[in-house]
């Protein structure tokens, strides 16, 4: 067994990537990077401390986010503003994802094959979605009127939930296709009858 050390420049590999990633970003960069990934409500110090920047710097940038619609804000239990990633920018998000990764046809095709994996599920179990499952399997088990189809695994509830929402993001997405869709046909209207 050896007593050398590893090189000094081994010895705090996280500072180095921070320290990397604080010069070759600024702090808008940093902390938009941050809350990205923030879904649970958290103060602007704490983003602060995670972006590498002051409280103060983090907050105005924060509430620009807000105004541009990526981040929501609340008050917090203390009376403080709290700070999390907007649903609505992460559906935007996924939604454009997913465009870019499947065609319209495409697209069709799975949205029919999610609706018709969730009917399975519904006709299953006689209930219209995981959470009425968890329900009514509960009320049995107190009710002491369990069966052997009431066996349920966590498995099953969670591929229920994904499914539903995959479909909402694919339901999503379609939706944007479509929207561009108009809007690129009305644009190719407006600039034929400009040249007309």
């Amino acid at each position: 067994m050896s007593d050398r050390s590893p090189p000094d420049e081994f010895d705090n590999i996280n500072s180095t990537v921070g320290e990397e990633w604080e010069s070759e970003t600024t702090p808008y960069e940093r902390v938009r990077q941050i809350i990205a990934h923030t879904y649970a409500a958290v103060s602007a110090g704490t983003v602060a401390d995670n972006a590498r920047t002051s409280p103060t710097t983090a907050r105005k940038h924060l509430n620009a986010l807000a105004d541009e619609g990526f981040v929501v804000t609340a008050t917090g239990e203390h009376g403080g503003i709290t700070y999390r990633r907007s649903p609505k920018s992460l559906v935007v998000e996924q939604a454009a994802d997913i465009l870019e990764h499947v065609s319209t046809e495409e697209l069709h095709a799975r949205i029919a094959e999610m609706r018709e994996q969730l009917t399975d599920y519904q006709r299953e179990y006689g209930v219209d979605s995981p959470k009425e499952l968890t329900i009514k399997r509960t009320n049995e088990t107190l009710s002491e009127s369990t069966s052997a189809k009431s066996e349920i695994d966590a498995e099953t509830i969670q591929e229920w939930q994904t499914t539903r929402r995959n479909l909402a993001f694919a339901n999503a997405a379609l939706s944007i296709a479509n929207a561009q869709r108009f809007v690129d046909d009305d644009l190719r209207s407006s600039d034929e009858n400009a040249l007309a």
